[in-house]
């Protein structure tokens, strides 16, 4: 690595695999969950209240930046927006997830989903980004859910162990199903877009819950949708992360789909990784997050190990494997940004 960025822009360079004075570091769900006045906000007010409010949007998304030292920020939000902002009835219920009142069923629940129009229904949102990309330190990640993961809450009225509804519905009614994935592919292509236009500098696409696909279903059923939202993105020249749980057999797709950036969850060794995903793009990832909640020999051997296993190859952004759990303690992710400034 060479000495030839800073905080400020070593997360950008590294997506785009150029030299980097030290790997930079950042923490999906690193706003909110772990961090006390995270939860002093929560106390007062409801994700969509939050999210509703530019200025609480704001504040939530930099409190990591500020207490842990991380190189980028990534807005606080949530992948289910986009349709709640058009009108789609869904709540955010704590310790579950996205809940649907009125489930995804027939062609008629398509007219459901008309296209969002994000200077009027995620104004709020895009008001806290062009807040946050003039005031932060760091560069901002905004984000969507990918056509699948979304699909699978709103079809299964929540989150799911199986998906069985949604694979269901994906083999017996491909015409809906891929009527379907088009119509959340158009929300998340115009709220990204606008979240780039507002000043995010780099994208994720998460596509958490891809991993319960088989490989045939992913690239056939699936893959064409997320495909469509990074060509969609090519012309705002920002890096595009791809993130699913559980993707190890689907990590050359999640490249091939677009992203510049694959990000890889703990289950499979970073060099491994490599393996699989070719050439040409970056990596993230991937410390198991339950290990953040041991004591700190277990976290540095395990985070050195990650280091190692990428052997400073150019490209590599350290996160951990999926998102901070509740019970971390922030001391200990303060620690780990340290350790990976000091040995990346």
């Amino acid at each position: 690595m060479a000495a030839s960025s800073d905080r400020s822009d070593r997360f950008l360079r590294a997506c785009r695999r150029e030299p980097v004075d030290v790997t930079p570091i950042w923490f999906m769900r690193q706003a909110g969950r772990c961090l006390p006045e995270y939860r002093a906000v929560r106390e007062r007010h409801g994700m969509f209240e939050i999210m509703a409010n530019a200025e609480l949007t704001a504040e939530v998304t930099r409190q990591p930046v500020d207490r842990l030292g991380v190189d980028a920020a990534i807005l606080f939000s949530d992948i289910v927006l986009p349709l709640s902002a058009i009108g789609v009835d869904v709540e955010i219920k704590p310790g579950v997830g996205p809940v649907f009142a009125d489930p995804f069923r027939t062609a008629a629940d398509l007219e459901r989903l008309r296209p969002l129009e994000p200077d009027t229904d995620m104004a709020p949102v895009l008001d806290a980004v062009r807040s946050l990309s003039a005031d932060l330190p760091v560069p901002l990640i905004g984000f969507a859910g990918a056509p699948f993961t979304v699909a699978s809450y709103f079809v299964e009225g929540g989150p799911s162990r199986d998906y069985a509804k949604t694979k269901s519905l994906m083999r017996a009614e491909p015409a809906l199903w891929s009527a379907l994935l088009d119509r959340l592919a158009d929300l998340a292509i115009a709220s990204l877009r606008a979240q780039v236009g507002a000043g995010a500098a780099a994208i994720q696409l998460f596509d958490s819950w891809a991993g319960a696909l088989a490989p045939e279903d992913y690239r056939g059923r699936v893959m064409p949708a997320s495909a469509r939202i990074f060509a969609a993105l090519t012309d705002l020249d920002v890096p595009r992360i791809h993130f699913g749980v559980g993707t190890g057999e689907l990590l050359a797709d999640f490249g091939a789909a677009g992203a510049d950036v694959v990000g890889v969850d703990w289950r499979i060794p970073m060099d491994e990784a490599r393996r699989r995903v070719g050439e040409g793009y970056a990596l993230q990832g991937n410390l198991d997050p339950a290990l953040c909640t041991a004591p700190w020999s277990v976290v540095e051997t395990a985070a050195q190990d990650v280091l190692d296993r990428v052997g400073g190859a150019p490209g590599h952004v350290f996160n951990l494997g999926h998102g901070v759990l509740p019970e971390t303690d922030p001391d200990v992710l303060t620690q780990l940004v340290d350790f990976v400034h000091a040995n990346g």
